[in-house]
């Protein structure tokens, strides 16, 4: 079931205009790839909602893109500093395709590396960014197809393949009139991640879903955990 712990900061590294932050893992579960986690920083009142990036030897990792206070206070800790984490919670890819390719858009590459860990080194990857120092953050997964603005990552899928999608929301809009059934990660601002705020409440295909109970992956797996605080 999803935890919530006081977890110790093992490594933080920049990687293009994003941080990746570690943590020990303790007894949290890494949870199915595409789930995401909770994240407090010291000092702060509301946590923020990060996908899994990494889960290796005995840490796990998030990529963080500051673009407010929140997120901010996250990407500046320091190793030894401690984070509060919730999680796994939400719904996460469905994994039993037959041919997964996977199309990440700017901070959408997050939960990726975790992805592919589990599909295996082999399965392609299709990313985009707006310049090359965002694209930096290619590194975290070898091999990926790498498109920069102007070109669309859209017009890089290639044909026959099982869509899991994660970026921004005009990117998931242009996927999903063209492939119906990708599965397609959703963001939005949340302040519980169990349901209760109605912060996280978007608009797909003329219905109002809540993210954190629905999402974040739209057309794939339930969660495994019941999505409730501990």
């Amino acid at each position: 079931m999803p935890l919530r712990e006081r977890r110790k900061v093992t490594g933080v590294e920049k990687i293009g205009p994003y941080t990746l932050v570690r943590i020990d893992q303790g007894n949290l579960d890494p949870g199915i790839p595409g789930q995401f986690f909770m994240v407090e920083a010291p000092g702060r009142v509301l946590p923020r909602p990060f996908s899994l990036c990494l889960a290796e030897a005995g840490e796990l990792a998030f990529l963080i893109d500051a673009i407010g206070p929140g997120t901010l206070a996250i990407a500046e800790v320091s190793v030894g500093d401690q984070l509060h984490v919730f999680g796994p919670i939400g719904n996460g890819y469905r994994l039993d395709v037959e041919r997964p390719v996977l199309v990440g858009g700017g901070i959408g590459v997050a939960p990726f590396p975790f992805t592919r860990s589990v599909l295996g080194a082999g399965t392609p990857v299709v990313l985009g960014f707006r310049n090359a120092h965002f694209a930096e953050a290619a590194a975290l997964l070898p091999g990926a197809e790498v498109v920069i603005d102007p070109v669309l990552v859209t017009e890089a899928i290639p044909d026959d393949h099982d869509i899991l999608a994660c970026g921004p929301e005009p990117m998931l809009h242009a996927i999903l009139r063209d492939h119906p059934t990708a599965q397609l990660a959703w963001e939005a601002p949340m302040a519980c991640g169990y349901g209760a705020c109605f912060g996280c409440v978007v608009e797909i295909d003329g219905t109002l879903k809540r993210l954190c109970l629905e999402g974040p992956v739209i057309g794939g797996a339930p969660p495994v955990f019941p999505a409730v605080p501990a």
